[in-house]
């Protein structure tokens, strides 16, 4: 009996882990991924998997939804699980892991499986004669795109960008950070940089009017709530900033032995970790203004900025 061939659009996570469990059950897999060809305004490694937003793929602890989701994948032998947890970064109950290793991690792994294709160029037309699984996600070639709106009848794909700056881990003065986790609950994976109440107010401010990138053609201001610019949760409240990412509850600054009005984290973006990502940071300000503003944060004042 002839075993039916899958063809998957998309080297994507989701595009990653449909091939590895299609392979696993027999069946041969044609992965396309237009990668290192074409790019996406997003993308910027030539690997498969790329994590183009965060480092985090949220809780790991299983008393959470997340959590849980992630106890359920590495029952069902996930690719994507197995390659997060090999490539891992110390981040407390969070999965994160270091962004290029994990990319190669994935892409080995699958090209080690017998019935593998992977062709790297652009699919510009969705194939109606054959098995196929559209895994492109948002940041979908605009080709592709009119042919998935053709097909549907509607308008049907969305992405607002906003990435969180990473800067040099020995540019950090670490006279006016610490790390530490919450209530010391688990490992210090976190580098908290405090901030006085005046301090605060000031770099809201900033945040607030600070010159921000113009939105690209196929970018449009309907924020995911979820994982908002830190300029625009700056702008919602004189507090929502003290209340959400920079809240201080639980991280009392040895240094002075008081809880700070306001805090920053990092956490290592990478498994060295010579680089740190600013946590809950994403933001649309220009590459001048970042660096203007960030700095700000006492522990910031030199920081070098990797991205």
């Amino acid at each position: 009996m002839t075993v039916a061939r899958v063809n998957i659009i998309g080297g994507g996570l989701a595009g990653c882990e449909a091939a590895w469990q299609i392979l696993r059950r027999g069946h041969p897999v044609r992965l396309f991924e237009m990668k290192p060809h074409q790019f996406s305004p997003a993308h910027k490694l030539k690997h498969l998997a790329e994590l183009v937003c965060s480092n985090s793929l949220k809780s790991n602890d299983p008393t959470s939804a997340p959590g849980l989701l992630k106890a359920e994948l590495r029952c069902l032998d996930s690719l994507i699980l197995a390659s997060a947890d090999e490539t891992s970064v110390p981040a407390g109950s969070a999965l994160a892991v270091d962004r290029e290793l994990f990319a190669r991690s994935v892409e080995s792994a699958l090209e080690a499986q017998d019935g593998l294709i992977i062709e790297r160029r652009e699919i510009r037309d969705i194939p109606l004669d054959d098995l196929t699984i559209i895994a492109t996600g948002p940041l979908t070639s605009d080709a592709l795109a009119r042919s998935l709106s053709d097909l549907l009848g509607q308008s049907c794909l969305y992405f607002y960008d906003a990435i969180a700056p990473i800067v040099e881990a020995d540019s950090v003065d670490m006279a006016s950070a610490y790390w530490a986790s919450r209530y010391d609950k688990g490992t210090p994976d976190y580098l908290n940089c405090p901030l006085s109440e005046d301090e605060y107010r000031h770099f809201r401010h900033e945040l607030i009017s600070g010159n921000k990138v113009a939105a690209r053609p196929f970018e449009e201001a309907r924020y995911f709530e979820g994982c908002l610019p830190i300029e625009v949760l700056a702008d919602r409240g004189e507090n929502t900033l003290a209340f959400g990412p920079m809240k201080p509850v639980g991280l009392v600054d040895p240094h002075t032995g008081k809880l700070p009005y306001a805090v920053v984290q990092m956490r290592k973006e990478n498994h060295s970790g010579t680089l740190l990502n600013l946590v809950g940071f994403q933001t649309k300000l220009t590459w001048p203004e970042q660096k203007r503003i960030f700095r700000m944060i006492p522990a910031l004042r030199k920081a070098v900025f990797a991205r």
